[in-house]
């Protein structure tokens, strides 16, 4: 099971998007797109959405204005997330460039999608038909 640190109400998300756009949405993960450290939470329509064309689209709190943004997520199926399991043995991904786990069984993972560095052997996901999978 992988542990997340959403930076919104996903629940809320799913809830209000569901019933906005008349399809099941689900939450992916959370995640750097193109900006560091600025985490995105990364939701999941099987259908393209009829107006954008896009599967996925994130949201984020804007590092300057502060306020609630939506974006194109769909470069989340392009990346790789280096995965370590925590003492509660879970398994959990770096989400961010400078978001560093260190976990008292030894494991560490940090980089985000910037780089992959761990202190064992990890192993690598990737997100595909909105789902976090072990890469092939």
């Amino acid at each position: 099971m992988m542990k997340h640190y959403p930076v919104s109400n996903i629940e809320k998300v799913i809830a209000h998007f569901t019933e906005k756009d008349g399809v099941e949405i689900t939450y992916v993960c959370t995640t750097d797109l193109k900006n560091s450290d600025v985490p995105v939470d990364i939701f999941y329509r099987a259908t393209p959405h009829p107006k954008f064309g896009n599967c996925y689209f994130g949201i984020f709190l804007h590092p300057i204005e502060k306020s609630t943004m939506i974006c194109n997520a769909d470069m989340v199926e392009d990346m790789s997330f280096g995965v370590v399991m925590n003492d509660d043995g879970l398994l959990e991904y770096s989400q961010s460039h400078h978001d560093f786990k260190m976990f008292k069984n030894g494991n560490m993972i940090d980089g985000g999608r910037e780089y992959i560095r761990s202190s064992s052997p990890c192993e690598v996901y990737v997100v595909r038909n909105g789902e976090m999978v072990v890469a092939e």
